[in-house]
């Protein structure tokens, strides 16, 4: 069991209109999370013509990750192809898999790469066939349903999301497999 599971933070809820502001990845390898193996960045926000991008406030609400924050960061175009790198075309998971992959689409598309993983899982989907008669499937009640705890500061911060989104995915798929 050898994945990448990732998270991203951003300006809001549109690949095509919105920027990324933080990634943050960590490998799963031989069924173990190895954080010596993570990939953690801010992101100084540009449009799809390249344009910085101001973070609205709703969104630094949620993420806390102001404009100052990002002023000097590089921004997706730079970043891009050394994240890729990191992800190396293994197996990927996130936490709604539909936004974040698709904010990658969207930004690799724009920057002439590919985004490529062997095979995107997530862990919403997971829940959802784990825990099928449950309602909610977000991130902060499947850390409780499973007994997580985010590092103090960490929800909705790409690698705090991501400690947490990895552990998930580990006692996951070990439910399903007993099931």
């Amino acid at each position: 069991m050898n994945v990448v599971v990732f998270d991203l933070e951003t300006t809001g809820l549109s690949p095509e209109r919105d920027g990324i502001v933080e990634i943050g990845a960590v490998r799963i390898v031989d069924g173990q999370v190895d954080e010596t193996q993570r990939y953690e960045t801010l992101v100084r926000p540009t449009t799809a013509d390249g344009h910085q991008m101001l973070i609205p406030w709703r969104a630094e609400k949620v993420h806390g990750i102001s404009n100052d924050m990002v002023r000097a960061s590089p921004t997706i175009h730079e970043v891009l192809p050394e994240f890729l790198e990191f992800v190396n075309g293994w197996p990927v998971v996130a936490h709604n898999i539909g936004f974040d992959a698709g904010f990658m689409r969207a930004n690799a598309t724009r920057a002439g790469l590919n985004w490529n993983p062997q095979a995107e899982y997530c862990t919403v989907q997971l829940s959802r066939r784990a825990f099928p008669r449950e309602r909610a499937h977000n991130l902060t009640v499947l850390a409780e349903r499973l007994g997580l705890n985010f590092a103090p500061g960490g929800r909705h911060r790409s690698f705090g999301d991501v400690q947490v989104t990895a552990q998930a995915y580990l006692r996951l798929m070990e439910l399903l497999r007993k099931a």
